[in-house]
């Protein structure tokens, strides 16, 4: 069937009116279908947690499921590169945390370049790491730690989740600028580490606080002090590790990034809404309940906070010539 030429010319012209205009209409309707928010560690971890209550609020606030797909594998260099790979139109984004700043140095041949690959969208959360000591040992401050490790070189032993995880790191950045010589042993995990501190099989660790601070307040173990560039409300008398040795911090963070090249009107929307999130009462509560403080931060801040937390823990890696297997 034929159409009629004004016909013919009215739709042609409407078409064309579509072609012109998707952009401005992924922008008004952005999410229009569900959006994935890849963590690279399996459910139930504490990035786990971070990504189901961003997505939470997310799906409340632009009203559209924010769903988190777990990727577990390889220090969660699965996940991200699987973000990294995926089509920059917002609908697939990343939990970012401290592993992805350390294994831009820690590992060889990554089929992705973080820095490169994933855009900063925004941040969330911070929370403190705790220096911990066994109970027993006779050590009460961090300057009476350093004295005592620097009287007795490599006697002294501290526990880690793993080689390259973050109670690693922090505490290889502790041994970086203070120059005192103590022994690594990595666990499976920080049960394991934090078993073996309990019982003074290993006599120090770095560890997040959430899940050392039981054993804190129990009295099993000792807090000389928080690895934040401020106290923890968490535990106010504890002192930072900065206050002895200015300049240290290392804590545990997330964000959010997606991958690169995703618009700036839709890495916006997501900022905006990840920003009043942090700013809502019950998000901050549950935050609190993690032993976290929101931090919230311009994509712009954010990207240059993860230039240079990776630039920082590559210099730890060389220095403690970190090396995985």
């Amino acid at each position: 069937m034929r159409l009629p030429r004004r016909k013919f010319l009215h739709l042609a012209a409407g078409g064309a009116a579509l072609a012109l205009a998707p952009r401005s209409a992924r922008a008004e309707t952005y999410p229009a279908r569900p959006v994935h928010i890849i963590v690279g560690f399996p459910p139930g971890a504490a990035s786990d947690i971070n990504g189901r209550l961003i997505g939470d609020w997310l799906s409340q606030r632009l009203n559209q499921q924010f769903i988190v797909d777990n990727r577990p594998g390889a220090g969660s260099n699965v996940g991200t590169e699987a973000a990294a790979h995926a089509p920059p139109d917002g609908y697939t984004l990343l939990l970012v945390t401290p592993p992805n700043a350390i294994n831009a140095s820690l590992y060889d041949n990554l089929n992705f370049n973080f820095l490169r690959d994933i855009a900063p969208v925004a941040s969330i959360m911070r929370t403190p790491m705790v220096m911990e000591v066994n109970a027993a040992l006779p050590i009460k401050t961090v300057s009476e730690f350093i004295a005592y490790a620097k009287a007795n070189p490599g006697k002294l032993n501290f526990a880690s989740s793993g080689n390259g995880t973050g109670s690693h790191v922090a505490a290889e950045l502790f041994k970086f600028m203070t120059g005192v010589d103590i022994v690594h042993v990595p666990y499976r995990g920080p049960a394991q580490a934090l078993t073996d501190l309990i019982s003074g099989r290993v006599q120090v660790m770095f560890d997040v606080l959430t899940s050392s601070i039981a054993h804190i307040r129990a009295g099993e173990v000792r807090a000389i002090a928080v690895t934040t560039a401020a106290r923890s409300a968490a535990l106010p008398d504890v002192p930072t590790v900065a206050d002895t040795v200015p300049g240290y911090e290392s804590s545990g963070w997330a964000g959010v990034g997606a991958p690169a090249n995703t618009p700036a009107d839709i890495i916006a929307t997501l900022n905006g809404a990840i920003g009043a999130g942090l700013a809502d009462a019950k998000v901050q509560s549950s935050l609190a309940d993690l032993g976290a403080a929101p931090a919230p931060m311009t994509a712009a801040e954010f990207g240059k906070f993860l230039a240079d937390e990776t630039e920082k823990w590559a210099k730890v890696v060389k220095f403690a010539n970190i090396k995985l297997g």
